[in-house]
């Protein structure tokens, strides 16, 4: 992955599940360049017919610019799938079925050593200085460095109080799906629906600029 020290721009992209065509719609669109830096926030898997084919843009991605993709709760039920029978089922309850057929197989074992190592690439959070970028929430008197992975992935913004964090940094969300960009000025939403029959989103924090496309990829003016 390129060198974090960029004069490029700053854009997260909101939870993905499985939806390769609307990752590679959007990404067509941005046009991102070696001096960007893309964040993604997690949910890369599940729901959509090409978890593969997401993982596999990802990884290209990471070559054409600084991707600093974040954990999300269906990234990390897939990791811990491969635990043991209880995380597998959990896994497969929530659409891991179409995840592993994705790969050609019945099998979590046709999954790449590769697709794995990036899974566990992924962080629990990315800060700058004005901005974090979480997959699903924040405590806000904790430091960003020590918040809980049940706070970080699985509380949605409809779970807790919208806040300012102590830093005084604007929030980067995802998790919990809506029909639009939800702006709350101390946290911003971006997960549009991408896997519920929504819009992957892009969004250019420090100017509020976004892309958004359908699931098939095509371009929402």
């Amino acid at each position: 992955m390129k060198n974090e020290q960029t004069a490029g721009r700053l854009i997260a992209i909101g939870d993905i599940h499985g939806h390769a065509l609307a990752l590679r719609g959007l990404l067509s669109t941005i046009q991102p360049s070696h001096e960007d830096v893309i964040v993604t926030l997690g949910d890369y898997v599940n729901r959509g017919p090409d978890s593969k084919g997401v993982i596999d843009c990802l990884l290209e991605l990471s070559e054409q610019s600084h991707l600093i993709p974040i954990l999300g709760n269906h990234d990390e039920m897939l990791l811990d799938a491969r635990k043991n029978r209880y995380a597998y089922d959990r896994f497969m309850f929530s659409g891991g079925d179409r995840t592993i057929l994705s790969y050609g197989s019945t099998s979590i074992e046709a999954i790449p050593e590769s697709h794995w190592a990036f899974l566990k690439s992924c962080r629990d959070s990315h800060v700058t200085e004005s901005f974090a970028f979480t997959h699903a929430n924040f405590c806000r008197c904790t430091p960003f460095a020590h918040q809980l992975s049940s706070i970080l992935r699985w509380t949605g913004i409809d779970e807790l109080e919208i806040c300012s964090h102590a830093s005084g940094k604007i929030a980067i969300v995802g998790h919990s799906a809506g029909e639009d960009i939800r702006d709350f000025e101390t946290c911003v939403c971006i997960d549009t629906g991408c896997g519920f029959g929504g819009l992957l989103t892009a969004y250019e924090p420090a100017t509020r600029k976004r892309w958004q496309v359908t699931e098939s990829g095509d371009i929402v003016a």
